[in-house]
């Protein structure tokens, strides 16, 4: 299926009923006349958008892990080499002011902001216009990922009570978006769109969430008035909305606001970008503007001028939604250049024989990995099951409950968000390090038994919901209804 094809595709179904008379001779039933039905049922079908999304974040997960190995030989054989580059300054200075951040920081707080719009630009046009525009469909993947927060954060606690150590409760509870859909992409056809759409929703939302936890618990300083400005935009973005600002201008000039102010606030600035990114609008844009396209096209034919160039150009672009423009904009930047730079800035750990016999009986690495791999597992099995079991969610198409659990576990691949936290919930290197190790042994478990459980189970577990669109009509009222001559 391509871009060229509709939103919602329809099969036909034709059902022919002919007369028979050598059958009928018995004279029970009269001649029946050729009839022939057609019976539109919908099939399970993910948009063009969404599609181009996943291929591209399947692209970055090769770049993310690439960068990850890349990470770990540099910190391996250059040593404090590794952590001095990255600690190096770099800043700008206009007149009297100075803006001055290390390298490092300019990966995980300005450039990182990139990738948290595009996802929060992704799950905003999946409600608006995508599979996630019935209620029921996020019902699931958001009590799934309600489950895959509590649950890993509560096992870390089992192992780290108290103490310094105890702050690393959060670490576990993260999702990465990249990793995930790029060992999805490894099954091909096998593994439905719809899982990849269920498991984007709950990665979303587990970051989502563990963006709150940072902002919640891992913020110690907070100004009041930062997060009143902060407020105040917020409500200007959803003015631009509100009046159907098309232009992404103005929403990326508010959107920079936005991030100072969050940022001088003592919240993580990515806040802000999925602030921006869920706000921009994605719904169907003005129903006259392919008509004002194709005046403004047939003028550039007759005549082309740098005016009706510039218009032309302009209502081409009008065709399309803020949401989508912008992500075609920043979506190839942050999975081929942001993400690989945060991965190659933040998965330096050193695995020499003293930090690895540190890590082994380190409660810290423990409870981290133990949180990745079955906190997730079992936290959004669970939800997601009850939210099924009770039928106050549905997943649709061909998601089986095998899919499920192999997706729960493969949920458990923690990078982007488990690292971010990592380094704000210790000062300590020392626990830092093991961390670290945690994340990268827990995710590297996750991805294998995620991986062998979607290989082996694959199609055998029955499917978590039954779409009833997709049930065969009945037949009209008629004597061939008549149970006397079955």
């Amino acid at each position: 299926m391509d871009g060229t094809q509709p939103d919602r595709l329809h099969v036909r179904h034709t059902r022919a009923v002919k007369s028979d008379s050598s059958r009928f001779n018995d004279g029970l039933l009269p001649h029946l006349p050729s009839t022939t039905r057609q019976v539109s049922m919908p099939l399970p079908y993910v948009t063009a958008g969404f599609r181009r999304f996943l291929l591209t974040e399947a692209g970055s997960a090769v770049l993310l892990l690439a960068a990850t190995v890349a990470a770990l030989v540099w910190a391996n054989v250059a040593g404090a080499d590794y952590d001095a580059f990255w600690g190096l300054h770099a800043g700008v200075e206009a007149g009297g002011a100075h803006f001055s951040l290390d390298l490092r920081e300019w990966v995980n707080d300005v450039a990182m902001v990139v990738f948290f719009t595009v996802v929060g630009l992704e799950i905003s046009r999946e409600v608006s216009v995508g599979e996630l525009h019935d209620v029921r469909s996020i019902v699931v993947p958001a009590c799934g990922a309600l489950g895959g927060l509590a649950l890993p954060a509560v096992l870390y606690f089992v192992f780290n009570s108290s103490g310094a150590a105890a702050a690393g409760w959060g670490i576990p509870m993260s999702s990465d978006t990249a990793f995930l859909i790029g060992v999805l992409a490894l099954f091909g056809p096998r593994c439905p769109d719809q899982l990849r759409l269920f498991l984007l929703t709950l990665a979303i939302g587990d970051d989502i969430g563990a963006i709150t936890v940072m902002a919640v618990f891992y913020t110690h300083h907070v100004s009041v008035v930062a997060i009143a400005v902060a407020t105040a935009l917020v409500l200007v973005l959803l003015g631009l909305r509100r009046l159907g600002v098309w232009r992404l201008t103005p929403y990326l000039l508010v959107g920079a606001g936005l991030w100072a102010a969050v940022d001088a606030s003592g919240v993580h600035p990515t806040l802000a970008g999925v602030l921006i990114g869920l706000i921009v609008p994605a719904g169907e844009v003005d129903s006259h503007a392919r008509e004002r396209l194709r005046l403004y096209g047939r003028a550039v034919i007759e005549r082309a001028d740098t005016v009706r160039v510039r218009l032309a150009t302009t209502a081409m672009k009008a065709t399309l939604s803020a949401n989508e423009r912008l992500q075609g904009i920043l979506h190839p930047m942050s999975a081929f250049v942001i993400i690989p730079a945060f991965g190659l800035a933040n998965a330096g750990v050193q695995l020499d024989a003293g930090a690895l016999r540190a890590a082994s009986s380190s409660t810290v690495t423990l409870g981290v990995a133990v949180g990745l791999i079955a906190g997730n597992t079992l936290g959004i099995s669970l939800a997601a099951g009850i939210a099924l079991h009770t039928g106050i969610g549905t997943l649709p198409g061909r998601v089986r409950y095998s899919h499920l659990i192999g997706g729960a576990m493969l949920a458990g691949i923690g990078f982007t968000i488990a690292l971010f936290i990592t380094d704000l919930a210790f000062a300590d290197p020392g626990l830092q390090q093991q961390a670290k190790v945690g994340v990268l042994g827990g995710s590297l478990c996750s991805a294998v038994l995620g991986s062998i459980v979607l290989r082996v189970l694959g199609e055998r577990l029955p499917l978590c919901s039954f779409d009833e669109r997709f049930s065969l009509p009945e037949l009209p009222e008629g004597p061939w209804l008549d149970p006397s001559l079955a």
